[in-house]
């Protein structure tokens, strides 16, 4: 569902490209294979991205050939908020967004979650939990 547009447009952009070598020569048809590739990379971005979440914290893994690791302590999320795009929901899952207190991450997105509303309660638990344990508690100034 993530990459539903971009599926999308690959679609097009490749009847488009073979119309064009119908009319102009059948040449234009070795063009088709781009908007394909295209599709194929922005699949394996999302396939790639491996979320894993503990009581403690949060890494997300991304990268295709150099990966890259972040962790996100949970004591440090600030807010919660859910996200369920139409086409999402219709996949029975939804988008989490942590805005955070620390400073190489301040906003992380969850992103294409299934359950997502059961996990964004499950992870405020947690939060509060690892808040209790660490003895931290966030202040806000004006």
């Amino acid at each position: 569902m993530l990459n539903l547009a971009h599926f999308a447009g690959a679609i097009v952009l490749g009847a488009v490209v073979i119309l064009a070598s119908a009319k102009f020569g059948g040449w234009l048809a070795a063009l088709v294979a781009m908007p394909l590739a295209y599709a194929g990379w922005c699949w394996w971005l999302v396939a790639s991205r491996v979320y894993e979440i503990t009581t403690e914290r949060i890494k997300v893994t991304t990268g295709l050939v150099n990966k890259h690791t972040d962790d996100l302590e949970l004591y440090r999320v600030k807010d919660t908020v859910l996200e369920e795009p139409v086409l999402l929901r219709l996949a029975g899952a939804g988008n989490i967004v942590l805005t955070t207190s620390d400073t190489t991450t301040p906003s992380l997105v969850l992103e294409g979650i299934t359950g997502a509303k059961e996990l964004r309660e499950e992870l405020r638990k947690h939060i509060e939990a690892c808040r209790d344990r660490k003895r931290t508690r966030l202040t806000e100034l004006e």
